[in-house]
């Protein structure tokens, strides 16, 4: 199966169905009262974290995932039908980066985890809601809410505890092929491995996931070789094993060693700061003996473990070690929690309700999630609708806020394409008078 572990897409959420007008006509009762339904509720689009997915090749062509929207309302107050919502299943360690600011929206880096990407819009309110004592008839109903749009990035960093790291043809896949049942390809030349392998290891009662990355050569950290395509992997990985063919066969194990790790403190993240286990690998090859002793008179204080992977031979040690070592371990955070927006897997920020932006020549625009919404859903060519909206504004302060900005009377303050005249009196801050340009 094909590797992916980073694709873009486009996601729409479902739209609110719209309240409708409706009145009962009776009989005996021609003037029985609104009885419009409300419309149901669009289709959110929400990410979920699946131990059966490894790669993100199903959204490699998935251009645009689009949320179904809600059904508007019926007579007799019966309710719109609301929209399932689409789920996404994504493997276990994806992260959702937002585009538009390339935020990071959700690191789902746990199965079952979920986290809401695009949320649906809510159904607008049918005319039973509007009846008063002064209007016992209203003509009204309202719009439902349009469902959020983004376009965002899907990556995978792999979800593994130990990652081995070193040269390639050193002697990695044929490691995690012998404590593990995994099989990956093997095979006496360069970048055998092409994607990432993983593995379980079972050693007494303990377990982990061990990953066999694809080689390093000088200059990864820049993109050389395999370059970031490999070291974004090692980014979760709680232990590093560095495997080194101490035969001295085609390169110098004291230099490769020394290289490896350059790379890793090159590259974001700290990745030398990990805690760090060496494997002294094909110790039955000649000057292997004489490569360990320059080695170790060079790094006295490197844990070293001297193995012959093709037979098996040194390994159970090393094993033993990684899982004592991982039972001490925390997993290592990619991102900053508080800096996330997503409730369901970061704590949430309130987003700002909105923002003036003065564009001069008395020409004003707001801007705001709470304030789009609002507005979507009055009808400006209602007088009641209107009114509605200026107290609205006026609770939310966003009179105040214009005039810090240098609004004054007959300046024209713009929401979306929509255009209104500022009136600076106490009673009612706007003209609605709107522009539909």
């Amino acid at each position: 199966m094909q590797f992916i572990d980073k694709v873009k897409v486009k996601l729409k959420a479902g739209n609110g169905g719209n309240g409708i007008v409706a009145f009962r006509h009776e009989k005996y009762n021609p003037y029985g009262g609104p009885m419009g339904g409300d419309g149901g509720d669009g289709s959110s689009i929400i990410f979920k974290a699946d131990t059966n997915k490894n790669t993100l090749l199903d959204l490699r062509y998935a251009k645009l995932i689009k949320g179904e929207n809600g059904e508007d309302g019926k007579t007799n107050n019966m309710y719109g039908q609301s929209r399932d919502d689409v789920i996404v299943r994504v493997p276990v360690g994806s992260i959702i980066r937002d585009l538009s600011d390339n935020e990071v929206i959700a690191d789902l880096n746990e199965p079952d985890a979920e986290a809401v990407i695009c949320k649906g819009g809510k159904g607008g309110k049918g005319n039973r809601h509007f009846a008063t004592s002064r209007n016992s008839a209203p003509e009204k109903a309202q719009l439902g809410e349009s469902g959020e749009e983004k376009e965002v990035e899907i990556e995978l960093k792999l979800l593994a505890d130990v990652g081995l790291v070193g040269f390639p043809s050193v002697g990695k896949s044929t490691l995690l092929s012998v404590v593990s049942k995994a099989k990956p390809e093997i095979a006496d030349y360069p970048f055998t491995t092409l994607v990432p392998q993983l593995g379980l290891v079972k050693i007494g009662d303990s377990s982990f996931v061990m990953a066999d990355l694809p080689g390093l050569i000088k200059g990864a950290s820049e993109g050389k070789g395999l370059g970031h395509e490999f070291l974004k992997h090692i980014e979760r990985c709680r232990v590093i094993l560095h495997v080194l063919d101490m035969s001295g066969e085609y390169r110098d194990p004291i230099e490769d060693y020394e290289v490896i790790n350059e790379e890793l403190k090159q590259y974001p993240g700290g990745l030398d700061k990990r805690p760090q286990l060496v494997v002294a690998n094909k110790m039955d090859m000649e000057n292997a003996v004489e490569n360990l002793k320059r080695f170790k008179e060079k790094y006295p204080d490197v844990e070293v473990y001297e193995t012959i992977t093709i037979i098996n031979e040194g390994l159970t040690p090393v094993l033993y070690r990684l899982a004592e070592m991982l039972k001490e371990l925390p997993a290592f955070p990619l991102y900053d929690e508080t800096r996330s927006r997503q409730k369901a897997v970061y704590t949430y920020e309130k987003p700002k309700e909105f923002e003036v932006f003065n564009e001069g020549n008395g020409i004003f625009r707001l801007e705001g999630e709470k304030i789009f919404r609002l507005f979507e859903r009055t009808n400006l060519k209602d007088e009641d609708d209107a009114l509605r909206f200026s107290r609205a504004l006026t609770k939310m302060n966003v009179d105040d806020a214009l005039r810090e900005k240098g609004c004054k009377n007959g300046d024209r303050v713009f929401i979306k394409d929509y255009s209104f005249e500022f009136i600076d009196d106490d009673e009612d801050e706007f003209a609605y008078e709107e522009e539909d340009i």
